[in-house]
């Protein structure tokens, strides 16, 4: 008896989870991906901003740690 109601659960699991993946495909389907000029945009955009975030943050770090080095010596 505890074997079939095992088997009817696992049965049960698998059909949730073929359903789950059958929405997921559907899904997928709706979406408007980006083309490739749009992908390398933003890519670029990234890439400027972060490279302009390591600067400031660059700076802001020597700055500070050369103010704290004339506090302390």
């Amino acid at each position: 008896m505890n074997g079939e109601v095992m088997a009817v659960d696992v049965k049960g699991i698998v059909d949730k989870v073929r359903q789950f993946l059958r929405e997921v495909k559907s899904e997928l389907k709706k979406i408007a991906w980006p083309g490739r000029k749009e992908t390398t945009a933003s890519t670029v955009v990234v890439i400027v901003i972060v490279l302009i975030s390591c600067v400031y943050l660059g700076i802001v770090d020597l700055v500070l740690s050369r103010l704290i080095r004339f506090i302390v010596y």
